[in-house]
């Protein structure tokens, strides 16, 4: 299996510099400051968001490879991911990550889908190497 590359760069002072994130696919480069990861509304991004896309893409895989084994084929899933982070102490630390996700699965009950989505979260790998860190999950089956 392949071992995944990414990078960071930064220049100047915590609260004024800024820096550069970059993967080596080269599918993804973008600044991030300090401004972007600790106010709202900035341009850039910051290690929170991209590891809620990271959590967002690994967890719907799963979903999908959960429904793939039982011969079902999802029209659509959605999935979005919200990364709390939060001052502890003197510290920062990631406090829970929210996925929501909505799937268009024809043929599939409630039921079903609900324990498929709970595996799909629990056995993702990047589920598994957040371990330490609260994930709910809320997940919405489209009706027909």
């Amino acid at each position: 299996m392949p071992t995944r590359r990414a990078e960071a760069e930064w220049k100047g002072n915590l609260a004024e510099g800024s820096g550069k994130l970059k993967v080596a696919s080269g599918a993804f480069e973008g600044p991030y400051s300090f401004k972007s990861r600790f106010e709202e509304g900035q341009s850039a991004t910051n290690p929170e968001e991209l590891l809620g896309a990271a959590h967002a893409g690994c967890f719907t895989m799963a979903l999908t490879a959960q429904l793939s084994r039982q011969r079902i084929t999802p029209n659509h899933i959605h999935t979005e991911a919200r990364v709390k982070l939060e001052k502890t102490g003197e510290a920062f630390s990631i406090t829970q990550i929210e996925l929501e996700t909505e799937a268009d699965v024809p043929g599939i009950d409630e039921a079903s889908f609900q324990k498929y989505a709970l595996d799909a979260k629990q056995n993702c790998p990047l589920s598994k190497a957040l371990a330490g860190t609260e994930i709910l999950l809320t997940a919405k089956l489209k009706s027909a």
